[in-house]
């Protein structure tokens, strides 16, 4: 008798996209973005540091419905490299070290009991739910720290004025809360983490506020050379150059 051999079960297909919206409101959308693109650029020298956001997470091979698709997430000690999904057994079985969750009343089940049990299942070691539009968490930013297989209440801090304050260890910054706006602070260097937007804006203004200063000597310079005084002398005051004077003003 000869056995005809089993057909092998066929991979499934894991989508990229459930083809719901990416948020439901300007503000979490704003998060979201914020939230990505800050710590994109904090950790843009780090090559084994990925960063993602709305892109679905599949953690059991061969089961397309076993995914869970977190706001925001950070995963140390895998490849920086764009995925269309994250598929555990195609990165060692890295998880994701730290989630934020962009939350509202809508999604305020999922986030509050589904996602935090799979998360804590994964080993997610930092869990953070931020409600941008304060319609019912209080405070509305929690932060959360997986401890002998539970999410355990993170300690916040704050000002007095409505500040909220959550350190990550695991990212070595302070999340923030300032008027309802999330936002990154780097406790190193005493700053807040920018946006590309915001970077970009930020070049702008230096390059503006520098371009406007060397007009300034510029025109230091041309009073100072109505004064009688030497090319040599007004480019050592200045800090201009010497030649680039001559061919400004002649002499």
């Amino acid at each position: 008798m000869t056995l005809t051999p089993l057909r092998p079960i066929a991979e499934p297909e894991y989508p990229d996209s459930d083809g719901k919206p990416m948020a439901e409101s300007d503000p979490a959308r704003d998060s979201l973005t914020y939230a990505v693109e800050a710590l994109k650029l904090y950790f843009a020298a780090r090559p084994d540091v990925y960063v993602s956001g709305n892109l679905f997470i599949f953690y059991a091979r061969g089961f397309a419905d076993a995914v869970v698709s977190p706001d925001v997430f950070v995963v140390f000690g895998v490849e920086k490299r764009d995925r269309p999904s994250y598929k555990l057994w195609e990165e060692n079985g890295i998880t994701p070290d730290l989630v934020i969750e962009i939350t509202s009343k809508s999604t305020r089940h999922t986030d509050s009991v589904d996602k935090p049990d799979k998360y804590i299942k994964l080993g997610v070691t930092e869990y953070f739910q931020y409600d941008p539009t304060g319609d019912y968490l209080d405070p509305p930013l929690l932060g959360f720290r997986l401890v002998d297989g539970k999410y355990e209440p993170m300690t916040s801090g704050g000002t007095g004025d409505g500040m909220i304050v959550i350190r990550s260890a695991v990212l070595g910054l302070e999340l923030r809360l300032e008027g309802g706006r999330l936002r990154f602070f780097d406790p190193e260097t005493s700053k807040y983490l920018l946006s590309y937007q915001e970077e970009h804006a930020g070049r702008l203004r230096a390059e503006a506020e520098r371009q406007e200063a060397v007009e300034e000597r510029y025109k230091t310079a041309e009073r100072l050379l109505a004064m009688a005084m030497s090319v040599e002398q007004v480019a050592a005051l200045t800090n201009l150059d010497a030649d680039d004077l001559r061919r400004r003003f002649g002499g």
